[in-house]
């Protein structure tokens, strides 16, 4: 592969993860697998990366314009964050990227070393992209760029819509604009 390729296929992932031992092995699967990676032990970590725990304390303008300042500075393309975590934990997190308007399309995917299906769902119900089981494998590992592409695709659409300003179709039929079809006038 060539350097431009690597560099513009490379996905920033922001991994949370209160156990060392597990912030360690997913940063290593993340790594192998060319995404670059920052990891945080917690889910106030992880909010003080991504900006939000300013707008947690007070929801004043200025604090709102640190948090667009800082998304653009990180760009991070996914999250992945352990379901249970002391003080916030990785629902909460969940919810709170979700609640965010700067931060809502990201991706979120959980990871949990209980299998409970009552969790599972309510994560996905809140926007989870997806919930992966400990400990974390390189398929598991796989399974994410799917995610990563389809962002990466809404933006590129986002930002292809924003340029293109075109009326809609409707909006420039007239009835003196149309043509004569020649086909219904020789019918008649």
């Amino acid at each position: 592969m060539s350097g431009g390729v690597t560099t513009e296929m490379k996905f920033h992932v922001l991994a949370v993860d209160d156990s060392i031992i597990d912030r360690k092995l997913i940063e290593r699967l993340l790594k192998t697998s060319s995404y670059q990676v920052t990891v945080v032990e917690s889910g106030v970590k992880a909010l003080e990366y991504l900006g939000l725990l300013d707008d947690e304390k007070s929801n004043t303008k200025s604090d709102t314009n640190s948090t667009t300042w800082n998304q653009n500075e990180i760009q991070v393309n996914m999250i992945i964050t352990d379901y249970c975590m002391p003080g916030i934990t990785g629902y909460d997190l969940l919810r709170k990227i979700k609640e965010s308007t700067v931060l809502k399309d990201i991706p979120v995917v959980i990871m949990s070393s209980e299998n409970v299906p009552s969790r599972i769902n309510s994560c996905l119900e809140h926007g989870a992209e997806d919930f992966f089981l400990k400990p974390v494998q390189q398929s598991d590992v796989n399974k994410l760029r799917p995610h990563l592409m389809r962002e990466k695709e809404k933006g590129k659409e986002n930002q292809f819509n924003s340029i293109n300003k075109r009326k809609p179709i409707e909006e420039c039929l007239s009835p003196d604009r149309t043509r004569i079809r020649f086909n219904n006038d020789l019918v008649a």
